[in-house]
């Protein structure tokens, strides 16, 4: 069995904040890191290095400006050592707070130490769950910290009963026997009892330049958040557009956290039996493929299956010489929210307090709230256009509504549609750019375009001998003269053209955010505490509950040109 050696961190400016070595006589951090950085980015998360004694395999992670890496000289899972990596930030930021920077890092060694040791023993993975980790390490509350500061004779040990203390004072017997369950704290108490749902879907979808889709992809993440005294057992129940007769065949490669059971779920799909650990975190995650196969295999009608907030088109070589392009959004009416008031609702659960279930509004049964599934609500729509390395410049951009960004470094350009905006009433946005190609080679001869697009070009020619002076036989040559030059115009005309044909876009992407729609149709029937299973609840208890949807695309909607 392969073990960790070490692990080392690196700051942006790749300085070594912080070595850990678990065993063995690992190679050195900065010899290390030279070896890395000579390997062209982007680097992969796996690297063999055959030329060092011993061999080494080094597994990175990229975060938060922060670099880790894990070497081992032996044979070891690959997938073990890269979610050891995510475990360990996850720790981190668990610990010291979100954004993980280096300074936190470095003001906070001796509990970083113990996490480090805590999590690897030896080289062998050992306990990685946030909950756990809490029981064993020991973090100074904020009146520590205070009254330390204010070098007092004696610092009085708070442990956790001291509101200000974040983790419980260590006993024996937790030193030794461990938390029942590793991923939840013992003796868990709240004042107000909450479990939330946030069901989270990222879209990835190609779609054609005549509109139909190539492929369409949801990617889920379900993260539950639990604050509930005691040791409740929880049983959540997902269900499908169609019910949950068809849920198996919906979700694909679903993935769980530690705490579900995986026998529920496979005996009736859609069931999450689980015990949680205390606060947020991931519960599950899934993918569905939003183009069901259809025993007919027609692709249009699958095609009519996939609904899409907003539909984008992307028109190419317009104008005289084809040197403008258009883009045109029509957006779904259905995704404008109930009202035009964002902040009337924003960021609220569509649930209810003390049911079984889940209600239908927050206010009371039946009201509508924008951003629930009655009426979801479109927020941060941006248009992102990539452009050709040929491109110069885009000489005009012409937006109905919206800010439009180009950046000629950035190669691309940014079309912002405002919140505001999007809630006005109109359903159709258009932009219009032209755009502008780079200047030829100078030392071409003198009737060369120096632009390569007609602005070197004189507007007429005078020829003395064409002047009307000329005699009736020189009309004729005139003439001829006159035909020919018509021929290169519509020549050079036709070249222009292909010129800007290059210069067009090949793919436009939307980015946006849906509160209160899934586009897999996945929904949260319920919510439900089994009081025969739980332990340490009152009678009385009866939690709020609430379930959010999200639907985002990172540039994850792509129509090719």
């Amino acid at each position: 069995m392969g073990l960790i050696e070490a692990l080392h961190i690196y700051d942006e400016h790749n300085s070594l904040i912080l070595t850990h070595v678990y065993t063995g006589r690992p190679i050195s951090a900065n010899h290390l890191l030279p070896l890395y950085l000579e390997r062209p980015a982007p680097r992969p998360p796996l690297i063999y290095l055959p030329n060092t004694n011993p061999p080494t395999l080094v597994f990175s992670l990229n975060h938060a400006n922060l670099l880790f890496i894990v070497t081992s000289s032996s044979e070891i899972e690959p997938l073990l050592v890269i979610e050891f990596l995510h475990r360990v930030v996850d720790v981190f930021e668990d610990f010291l707070g979100a954004p993980l920077i280096a300074q936190k890092i470095e003001s906070n060694y001796d509990v970083v130490l113990q996490l480090l040791t805590e999590m690897c023993d030896a080289g062998i993975v050992n306990i990685t769950e946030p909950n756990a980790l809490r029981d064993l390490v020991e973090v100074e509350g904020f009146m520590g910290k205070l009254l330390g500061n204010l070098n007092l004779p004696t610092k009085p040990n708070f442990g956790g009963n001291f509101p200000g203390s974040s983790a419980p004072a260590l006993t024996p017997t937790s030193l030794h026997s461990g938390p029942a369950l590793p991923w939840r704290r013992a003796n868990v108490r709240h004042t107000s009892n909450e479990l939330y749902a946030d069901v989270i879907e990222t879209l990835k979808i190609t779609l054609a330049p005549s509109g139909r889709p190539i492929s369409a992809f949801a990617n889920g993440t379900i993260a539950f958040t639990s604050r509930v005294s005691g040791v409740p057992d929880i049983v959540m129940t997902l269900t499908g557009p169609s019910g949950k007769h068809n849920l198996r065949s919906l979700i694909e490669l679903p993935v769980f956290h530690p705490c579900v059971r995986l026998a529920k779920w496979s005996e009736q799909p859609g069931i999450l039996s689980f015990i949680p650990p205390d606060g947020r975190f991931t519960l599950a995650g899934y993918e569905v493929d939003l183009l069901p196969a259809f025993e007919s295999g027609d692709l249009n009608l699958a095609a009519k299956s996939l609904k899409l907030p907003v539909s984008l088109e992307v028109n190419t070589c317009l104008g005289p010489t084809g040197a403008d392009f258009e883009v045109r959004m029509t957006i779904n009416r259905a995704f404008w929210g109930a009202n035009s008031n964002l902040s009337s609702s924003s960021g609220r659960y569509a649930g209810g307090g003390g049911g079984g279930g889940i209600g239908r509004g927050i206010g009371g049964v039946g009201v509508s709230h924008t951003g629930t599934p009655a009426s979801p609500l479109l927020q941060d729509l941006t248009v992102t256009v990539p452009l050709p390395q040929d491109v110069r410049n885009l000489s005009e951009i012409r937006t109905s509504r919206g800010d439009a960004t180009y950046n000629p470094g950035d190669r691309f350009l940014e079309w912002t549609i405002s919140n505001k905006e999007l809630t006005g009433g109109a359903s159709i946005f258009t932009m219009r750019c032209s755009v502008v190609g780079q200047m030829t080679d100078t030392g071409e001869d003198e009737n060369s375009d120096p632009t390569g697009f007609g602005f070197g070009q004189p507007a007429y020619s005078y020829d003395v001998e064409s002047s009307y002076q000329s005699s009736a036989g020189g009309k004729g040559k005139n003439a001829e003269k006159d035909e020919k030059s018509g021929d290169e115009r519509d020549a050079f005309a036709k070249r222009i053209t292909a010129q800007n044909k290059l210069l067009m876009p090949n793919s436009a992407s939307l980015s946006f955010a849906i509160q209160g729609w899934l586009a897999s149709g996945v929904k949260v029937e319920s919510i439900v505490i089994d009081p025969r299973k739980s332990r340490g609840l009152s009678e009385s208890m009866k939690p709020y509950k609430g379930v959010k949807y999200l639907t985002v695309s990172k540039r994850g909607v792509e129509i090719r040109c």
